[in-house]
């Protein structure tokens, strides 16, 4: 809950141009205490970094005792461990070439160690056969199904088989399980629960089956935002939320028995009044994640009537009843939707602190490559 109506508003607003990704870092860190507050565990703890790419949060999560981290892409990667981050998960069954940009990482950043996954023999052939190469033996999780329909092998014996069959491979570990379960989203959190529960059990089983099978009990890294709070209550898994470090709209409304606070936004500016009672914002498909439909971009905190009719590359039409009361030059402050890809428009965050505008942080991890 917010404890503060206008906690957003900058003093030194016309120092930064719009559109503008902004980050309030006193957020952040409440952000990662609650996180932490809701586990067990902090060794439990893998969180994605997917949503901020930038490292100083990752410094700000490790100072808070999580050593743990997940990432989509080599970039995120390499940012962890520049970042000294100690054990990382590239939660992506990759290609010949990210392959071998993950084993330039490896071997450029031994104080760290890497894992990534896999659903097929194949893959875990060329995997195993260029880590191989270079005298490496990677980590790997076997990627599960449990819904998303889009990679991973569903649970049951042929799970058994590949575990099996990537143990004999040379070069490459099997060390557990990665189950992502996105798809599970009920705004109810009682139907949410019952979802994931049923959606979990076949994971456990196959836990217990490899163990059974003579195996080292499987690590299981299970869930993302909607069901962390579920899966936080299980003993013994690894729980890997990635947009509570700035939240956004989206979860906000959909997922209301969680309580981080928005810490990052978009300002926008009206830059034309091209008739009466319309407006156009600096505000286009470049500068917020557009994949939902147009009402559902954006929320602006000063301005939540707006009725959105139109966007293109570089702007937002929206129209208002209250046309007198705006002018050319006022700025809004929005809540994306969905705050991941968002993030990703930007180059960089500008930072406020007591509602000033101290800094920035670079979104680093937002280009495919940083140095490898």
């Amino acid at each position: 809950m917010e404890n503060e109506t206008n906690w957003f508003l900058i003093n030194n607003i016309d120092t930064i141009d719009s559109p503008a990704l902004i980050v309030y870092p006193d957020r952040v860190k409440y952000n990662i205490d609650v996180l932490i507050s809701m586990i067990d565990d902090v060794n439990r703890l893998r969180p994605h970094v997917k949503t901020h790419k930038c490292s100083e949060v990752i410094e700000l999560l490790m100072e808070a005792g999580i050593k743990k981290f997940k990432c989509a892409t080599i970039a995120e990667a390499e940012m962890l461990a520049l970042s000294g981050a100690p054990d990382i998960l590239l939660a992506y069954q990759p290609s010949v070439p990210k392959i071998l940009r993950l084993i330039s990482l490896i071997k450029k950043y031994p104080d760290s160690l890497f894992s990534c996954l896999v659903d097929n023999n194949a893959s875990a052939e060329t995997i195993a056969e260029a880590a191989g190469k270079e005298g490496l033996n990677l980590h790997i999780y076997i990627d599960l199904n449990v819904g998303m329909n889009r990679t991973g092998i569903a649970p049951g014996d042929a799970v058994i088989e590949l575990y099996k069959y990537c143990s004999k491979l040379e070069s490459i570990i099997p060390f557990g399980l990665h189950a992502y379960d996105g798809h599970i989203r009920a705004k109810d959190f009682q139907e949410r629960t019952k979802e994931c529960d049923a959606a979990f059990a076949p994971v456990e089983q196959l836990q217990k089956q490899l163990v059974a099978e003579g195996f080292d009990e499987p690590i299981i890294i299970a869930g993302g935002s909607p069901t962390f709070p579920i899966h936080a209550k299980r003993k013994n898994i690894e729980c890997s939320p990635g947009t509570f470090i700035f939240w956004d709209y989206g979860y906000q409304t959909n997922c209301p028995e969680q309580n981080f606070r928005v810490a990052a936004l978009v300002i926008s500016r009206v830059i034309s009044k091209p008739e009466e009672g319309k407006l156009c914002l600096d505000l286009g498909h470049k500068s917020i994640a557009a994949e939902n439909e147009l009402g559902k971009r954006v929320h602006f905190l000063n301005a939540p009537d707006l009725k959105f009719t139109g966007q293109s590359e570089e702007h937002l039409i929206v129209e208002t009843s209250d046309d007198d009361n705006y002018k050319i030059g006022d700025v809004f402050y929005g809540i994306p939707y969905h705050i991941c890809p968002t993030v990703a428009l930007y180059e960089r965050a500008v930072t406020i602190e007591n509602k000033t505008a101290k800094g920035e942080w670079k979104i680093i991890a937002r280009d495919r490559k940083i140095n490898l």
